[in-house]
């Protein structure tokens, strides 16, 4: 299987809980996002079944995070912002083959 250098985590929030998403991130390494208003499309049966209310207005934060700091981000999302907070939040990464744009720690000591 594929090693990839970084992966990219998405975290959809209740809308209000972006900053929140942002501070447990970087609180676990990472460095920065980006932040997308949505809507949500659930439906009354999903949340009979999940036991939670279900705000239509979302955020979507989008984080590029070296691939190693794949279970610390999402460890922190979970406790910060996760279904059982009001940000009632789920989060899951996608691995990223290539990145230009951003510099690594080892362009930084250049």
């Amino acid at each position: 299987m594929k090693e990839y250098e970084h992966e990219l985590v998405i975290c959809i929030v209740n809308a209000g809980f972006s900053d929140a998403v942002m501070d447990a991130a970087k609180e676990a390494g990472a460095t920065g996002g980006t932040i997308i208003n949505a809507r949500g499309t659930a439906n009354k049966e999903a949340e009979k079944l999940f036991k939670i209310n279900i705000q239509p207005e979302k955020e979507l934060v989008m984080i590029l995070i070296p691939s190693e700091l794949r279970a610390a981000v999402l460890h922190a999302l979970y406790n910060k912002v996760g279904l059982n907070t009001p940000g009632q939040g789920i989060a899951f990464c996608m691995p990223v083959d290539n990145v230009i744009g951003i510099v690594t720690k080892s362009e930084d000591k250049r």
